[in-house]
């Protein structure tokens, strides 16, 4: 009996799309009919919107840049004429659960404004950074009360703490790397101690424990960016927020790189080794400037091909443990490179051996000296391999309550011969298979503007109302978007109850 119920099932699917008859067509097929199930979405979309709407008809009505897939609702967060044109990444503050403010990035140039507080009652923007920002692009909210910002500037690319961020305006930024100067110093501050690298991947863990990428591409035989983690030399025990910016943990610490490989002492390293089980190799820290582009290349560090955004795993982080899924984006030019990208997860044991430095071990190779972190055991996989529907993955935002990964493309469809718009995507998580990859991805948005990206999503805690960026729009000005409509309880998969 249960063997005609699954063949019955299977069998439905399959007719619903007529020219399944391959096996992983069927699955797709599954995961469609599957997506409340999966996903807490009613249908997703079947395709790329290959519609690009006037920047009038944007300006009606901001939530027509976006097509959400059956049971989603798209409203306008902001879409103010001060917003920032390119807004990019954003943090929800005070917290989560009850927010108040988006705390975004503007990534242009460093004549334009840089960080702005986003009412979300009323949409009005306000300006915390007004200057001297090169590119900002990520933001995070720390445990201890205060907001990070970075650039993603290439091995120029600085880290700030704010605090205050509501009571903070109009702060400008003077100079660059050492001789960085802040009109604002007791509320604004460049953190040296993590470095300088082209920043848009951060995953930061409560006690202050950074991890970052470097968003460069292999170009003219340079290896890409690298991952690193930062080790602050007094982690955040947690307790109420800072009242100084020198009570953060980011003041002063130590600096990892990742290297995947090893075998035959932990040698067993170098291009083609990109996954799987590594090491942490100190960085050298003299320096101001810390140039983490020039370690990553000296220290013989596993690099791939721009590494973008990445997030921290909130169930694996409850139960003490540290694992972050991230993008690499690639290039799926129309008869270029066709590398489509992936989504990687990287865990890193636990917070306490994550935090550890004290189990140290030197390494010569050749004329080489190294010194490794071996308190932690890192560890690379895939989650995600691209194609040409769902390629050059950006930015990713871990939902809460279901544990689903939310993915951004900033593709080249827009230039393909057929152009199509770029998608947001939603991907499962891996689940008790053999393999590592993500059971199921569906397309759940897609933007209707061939010169937009989409950018900085990210969920409140319940799981079930995700924020995001336009970027580059029709309009000229910045727009943010809420999606609502989420189901966000996760239901357990059962091969009987198909609906």
């Amino acid at each position: 009996m249960k063997r005609k119920l699954i063949c019955l099932a299977l069998g439905a699917t399959a007719a619903s799309t007529a020219s399944a008859s391959d096996f992983g067509e069927k699955v797709e097929a599954l995961a469609r009919a599957l997506s409340n199930q999966l996903f807490g979405i009613a249908r997703p979309l079947a395709e790329s919107s290959t519609a690009s709407i006037s920047a009038a008809d944007a300006d009606s009505d901001a939530a027509s840049l976006v097509t959400a897939a059956d049971g989603l609702r798209v409203t306008v967060v902001s879409a103010h004429a001060d917003l920032g044109p390119n807004i990019d990444m954003m943090a929800l503050w005070p917290n989560e659960t009850r927010p108040t403010h988006l705390i975004a990035c503007n990534e242009q140039d460093p004549g334009d404004v840089a960080v702005q507080r986003i009412n979300l009652k009323t949409g009005v923007p306000e300006d915390i950074i007004s200057s001297g920002l090169d590119s900002c692009d990520p933001v995070r909210r720390t445990a201890w009360g205060t907001v990070i910002v970075g650039e993603e500037a290439g091995s120029d690319g600085r880290v700030f703490e704010i605090l205050d961020p509501l009571g903070t305006t109009g702060v400008v930024i003077t100079g660059f790397g050492a001789a960085t100067v802040s009109s604002d110093p007791g509320h604004v501050v460049r953190r040296e101690a993590v470095g300088q690298l082209s920043f848009e991947g951060i995953a930061l863990l409560p006690n202050g424990v950074m991890y970052s990428s470097d968003e460069n591409r292999p170009s003219s035989g340079n290896p890409g960016g690298g991952i690193f983690k930062f080790i602050p030399s007094v982690p955040w025990t947690g307790g109420p927020p800072i009242t100084a910016l020198d009570q953060s943990p980011l003041v002063d610490g130590t600096i990892w790189g990742l290297r995947i490989g090893v075998r035959s002492g932990n040698t067993d390293f170098g291009q083609g080794n990109e996954f799987g089980r590594g090491v942490w190799v100190q960085v050298d820290t003299s320096a101001d400037p810390i140039d983490l582009r020039a370690a990553g290349r000296a220290l013989k560090l596993t690099h791939y091909y721009r590494p973008e955004d990445m997030d921290v795993d909130l169930a694996a982080l409850q139960a003490g443990r540290v694992r972050f899924c991230g993008n690499n984006t690639g290039d799926d030019g129309e008869n270029d490179d066709q590398h489509f990208g992936e989504i990687y997860c990287l865990t890193d044991g636990t917070i306490a051996e994550a935090t550890d430095t004290s189990i140290l071990e030197p390494q010569t190779v050749g004329a080489d000296t190294f010194m490794l972190n071996l308190s932690s055991v890192p560890e690379y996989q895939l989650l995600v391999i691209g194609n040409r529907e769902f390629a050059m993955m950006d930015n990713i935002a871990y939902q809460p309550g279901r544990g689903n990964w939310i993915v951004h493309e900033d593709g080249e469809g827009p230039k393909y011969s057929f152009p199509r718009n770029n998608d947001i995507w939603a991907c499962t998580d891996d689940g008790a298979d053999e393999d590592n990859l993500a059971d199921a991805c569906v397309r759940v948005m897609t933007l209707n503007d061939l010169g937009a990206e989409s950018t900085g999503g990210l969920f409140d805690a319940s799981g079930k109302t995700f924020y995001f960026s336009v970027q580059h729009n029709v309009t000229g000005h910045g727009v943010i978007l809420k999606v609502t409509g989420w189901d966000g309880r996760r239901r357990r998969f059962s091969p009987w109850n198909w609906n």
